[in-house]
């Protein structure tokens, strides 16, 4: 995976993760609004903070990775600006994703699951938008999209471009 530069200096990371821990010491199952919450305002969960974070809450590292790791909308490196999500389950499999995938990794010149070295765009891959009546779907930055082609997913990211 393409990584792209972190947006903030280690220290920065470090100031941040500690302001939110202390927001919610004491609460109980703070694990996830933690990780939330870092992610907010990082943009990401740095790796270097999983042990902070596991020492903070009495944890061991493995646990808090384990959590990190199983939710896939925990980052360790901050999104592109443009964050295209493309459905892989049976019901856009079935409607031709395959080839959709392969025609857009071709187009936009990006493997699936990767981040554009200029940080201008993140491709991913997800397991159901629950808009399998409309398969293929597509989640661009947020906004659902259903029956799409290639050339339809290339213009929405012309257009969103273009309002960027």
């Amino acid at each position: 995976m393409a990584l792209l530069p972190q947006r903030f200096a280690p220290e920065q990371c470090e100031a941040v993760a500690r302001e939110v821990l202390a927001a919610h010491r004491g609460q109980p199952g703070a694990l996830l609004p933690i990780l939330h919450d870092i992610q907010d305002r990082l943009g990401a969960v740095p790796p270097e903070l999983l042990p902070l974070i596991a020492e903070d809450l009495c944890l061991s590292r493995a646990e808090v990775h384990g959590v990190v790791s199983f939710y896939h909308d925990f980052r360790a490196t901050p999104p592109g600006r443009q964050v295209l999500k493309l459905c892989q389950a049976e019901a856009c499999q079935s409607m031709g994703v395959k080839a959709l995938t392969a025609e857009l990794e071709s187009k936009l010149g990006l493997p699936l699951g990767e981040t554009r070295e200029d940080g201008s765009l993140s491709f991913e891959p997800v397991y159901c938008l629950g808009n399998c009546a409309c398969a293929p779907s597509v989640m661009l930055n947020g906004e659902l999209h259903g029956r799409v082609d290639a050339e339809e997913v290339l213009a929405l990211l012309a257009e969103q471009e273009a309002q960027a």
